[in-house]
């Protein structure tokens, strides 16, 4: 058991893998084990949900500093972009940097569009905001500067990261990894301009509101885009992100970046100011991490101590 920001966590030393599966505060899994129960006595209805996903929905907002009604909820990031990539004229020039994770660079290529080498010849730049392989963290201010079209996926920095992202066309991400929310849950901003842009491709009951018929009738806001939504993992959404959000985000990216500095500064290589480090190393036995690229990957999140660190440079050095 450890305590931190204020949480409970039931994981076990050594665990350097967040950028994977986020670990869930011991109130968050108490939620969900709860939902299970009531499911598994009779105890719901569909309507029982709806509160748990206006709540996710509302606390994704603040994360990432949209509000409620710019924001959709789904199942997982390739869904959204996909969206995107369905609206863009054919062939349209995509810039995406190199090591991209998939989720994000191949609805474009599904839908016929370019990879071009540049932001200057791109109608549209699709970027994680923190890398999946290597916790790069985007340059936003130039992205923002561009004057480009900017997706932008949060999966890797929502969660310990300080997010100001109203100005981006579309902002994508997942809720089972920084946010430590259960799998199944995922959430797109859209910029109230860019509204009209996007088709509702996957239109639903939940989307219109309507259970029966064949008219269309949309939800004014973001909601048209929502996909209907798998229940427990917004159970667990809506106990998880309401915290994340109530968080000091400055103070969760200090503990995180201070680990994997320790980390970086042990092993004697350049520091990357990142929850995610990877280095060509072998996988460290009593340490749960990834390997991505050829190259082991460590996260550190807020249920992380110096301790797990110390188990890797025992191990490396």
């Amino acid at each position: 058991m450890r305590e931190a920001f204020g949480a409970v966590f039931d994981v076990e030393p050594g665990y350097l893998n967040t950028a994977s599966i986020g670990v869930p505060p011991r109130h968050v899994a108490n939620a969900v084990a709860a939902a299970h129960e009531r499911w598994r006595r009779g105890k719901d209805t569909s309507s029982n949900f709806n509160e748990v996903v206006e709540t996710s929905r509302a606390a994704w907002g603040r994360i990432v500093g949209v509000p409620a009604s710019s924001v959709a909820c789904g199942a997982t990031v390739s869904q959204f972009v996909s969206l995107v990539a369905q609206a863009l004229p054919a062939g349209s020039g995509i810039y995406v940097p190199e090591g991209e994770f998939t989720s994000v660079s191949l609805p474009f290529a599904a839908a016929g569009h370019r990879f071009v080498s540049t932001v200057d010849e791109c109608d549209l730049v699709a970027v994680s905001v923190v890398q999946s392989a290597d916790g790069a963290i985007a340059d936003l201010e130039a992205l923002r500067a561009s004057g480009k079209p900017v997706l932008l996926d949060v999966s890797q920095a929502a969660g310990w990261l300080p997010l100001s992202l109203a100005w981006a066309d579309f902002v994508v991400g997942a809720a089972y990894k920084w946010l430590m929310a259960p799998r199944g849950a995922a959430w797109m901003a859209v910029r109230p301009d860019r509204m009209d842009f996007l088709s509702p491709l996957a239109a639903n009951w939940y989307s219109t509101g309507e259970n029966y018929g064949t008219e269309l009738v949309l939800h004014s806001d973001a909601r048209r885009f929502d996909l209907s939504p798998a229940w427990f993992a917004h159970v667990g959404a809506a106990v998880a992100l309401p915290w994340v959000a109530s968080l000091d985000m400055e103070a969760v990216r200090a503990h995180n970046v201070n680990l994997t500095d320790h980390l970086l500064a042990g092993l004697g290589l350049p520091l990357n100011g990142s929850a995610i480090v990877s280095m060509g190393v072998p996988p460290v036995p009593g340490v749960v991490s990834s390997v991505r690229a050829g190259r082991t990957r460590f996260s550190a999140h807020l249920y992380n101590t110096v301790e797990d660190i110390d188990r890797v440079l025992k191990a490396l050095t």
